[in-house]
């Protein structure tokens, strides 16, 4: 069994070390808060989770509910009175939304120095350019996961499974960055696992249950199970299946507890970072 990235522990020592901070801005309490649109369970109850991570370190967060039915007008009016509102240093647009409203047009709408998400075009350009002022949740929590191995970045061959602008895209940036050598895979890509095979670090984020197993990579590989599946019995299972994979890698994060805490810790990092930014704009 190859040791394990807990995802739990690291975000929780992300968060202690956050506690310094949010004391050094004092008298400003950095304050996150989410638009959530729609009856969507699971987007409530990631809202929620978000919320109650911000509480727990002494944080503001507020959560702003609206109707299934709300019109593209009241939600912009929303986001741009959350924009010039001094209080608030984070917008979340909690996704997906309601299939008549259009997302682009409410994530263009943010400020990009409240844009916790990092979804702005702006933000995304920014990052491309590698002068961000944040780096997108989920991305950025993978980046700190391979760097908590101490292992050298430098010189890797990476392989990214999945092309989303939410994690595939920018994760590769970011290991770029690190000076990896990365291919990006995708629905497309002929003979996938050839890649795979070869690959010192691979990030499966497309989606599909146990996707890749223990013979699809090779040893000593590190791998970043990014996926969360729902199987018929319920149980949350990632892309990787963990079992025979685990038997390889020389690193490997579990689903649940591996990336997911991480992207909650990471949030509640560019918050505070979205606090400090905006207090040396009034400055």
């Amino acid at each position: 069994m190859s040791p394990i990235l807990d995802g739990k522990k690291l975000a929780q020592a992300f968060k202690e070390n956050l506690k310094k901070d949010i004391e050094a801005l004092k008298p400003i309490v950095p304050r996150l808060d989410a638009i959530v649109v729609g009856d969507d369970p699971a987007s409530h109850i990631y809202v929620q989770s978000k919320k109650k991570a911000c509480v727990a370190l002494g944080m503001k967060s507020h959560i702003h509910t609206l109707p299934h039915n709300t019109k593209s007008e009241d939600l912009l009016k929303l986001i741009q009175s959350l924009n010039h509102n001094k209080e608030v240093h984070g917008i979340l647009l909690q996704l997906p939304l309601p299939q008549a409203l259009d997302k682009s047009l409410f994530l263009n709408a943010l400020s990009p120095l409240k844009d916790v998400d990092c979804f702005h075009p702006i933000n995304m350009g920014l990052l491309l350019e590698g002068k961000h002022f944040f780096i997108p949740c989920t991305p950025l929590g993978i980046l700190k996961l391979l760097q908590s191995t101490q292992e050298s970045l430098e010189g890797k061959h990476a392989v990214v499974l999945g092309r989303s602008t939410l994690v595939g895209k920018p994760i590769s940036l970011l290991l770029q960055e690190a000076n990896c050598t990365v291919t990006m895979c995708h629905s497309k890509t002929k003979n996938i696992f050839e890649f795979t095979k070869q690959a010192d670090i691979v990030v499966a984020a497309i989606g599909k249950p146990h996707f890749i197993k223990g013979e699809h990579i090779k040893k000593g590989a590190i791998v970043i199970d990014v996926g969360i599946n729902h199987t018929k019995n319920l149980e949350i299972v990632g892309d990787v299946d963990f079992e025979s994979a685990s038997k390889k890698a020389s690193w490997i994060t579990p689903v649940p507890g591996g990336v997911g805490p991480m992207t909650i810790a990471m949030l509640l990092h560019n918050t505070v970072r979205a606090a400090m930014l905006q207090k040396e704009n009034k400055q």
